[in-house]
């Protein structure tokens, strides 16, 4: 069984992804990590040297590769993921898809502590990051909602958020 994380970036994605496997003893594969790796450079560079759409690309292959695999896995994907190519699609045909849904304050809290590390929110000026989060959220959740789970993370430590993920399955 292949269980995937999807939301918004900030949502706990990876901190969860790590919980949740040792949890079912799972291997956990993060998805950006996985692209960093293949391409010899981190998501901020490869956005800076090749761009978005290369980016895209490579997401869409290496997901498609991974969700070929029938072993027991916990897989993180990145925020944008679901939203570009047939993603969506083929995370629900191959996985058990979970959205972590996370509310915007508490998105532009987490995601301000580690602006310069987020291509797609760098430049954005601090004030401005609770607009563009609910505006960016509000394109992206035609794509998270179609997952087939939904786990609310607001006022949850990682741990409850695994253990409700575990009790779906």
């Amino acid at each position: 069984m292949i269980i995937s994380l999807i939301g918004y970036m900030g949502s706990g994605k990876s901190h969860i992804s790590k919980v949740l496997s040792q949890k079912i003893n799972f291997k956990l594969i993060d998805l950006d990590r996985q692209i960093s790796v293949k391409n010899k450079m981190t998501i901020p560079e490869i956005f800076e040297k090749r761009g978005e759409i290369y980016f895209r690309k490579q997401e869409n292959q290496i997901l498609n590769k991974i969700l070929g695999s029938t072993k027991d896995i916990i897989l993180s994907v990145g925020g944008g993921t679901p939203a570009y190519f047939n993603n969506m699609e083929i995370i629900n045909k191959h996985s058990e898809s979970v959205f972590l849904q996370s509310s915007v304050k508490m998105l532009s809290e987490r995601i301000l502590k580690q602006k310069e590390k987020r291509p797609l929110v760098a430049n954005i000026a601090d004030e401005d990051l609770p607009e563009f989060i609910a505006k960016h959220l509000f394109e992206r959740n035609v794509f998270y909602s179609q997952a087939k789970y939904k786990v609310i993370t607001d006022g949850k430590s990682p741990e409850e958020i695994a253990d409700e993920i575990a009790a779906l399955f």
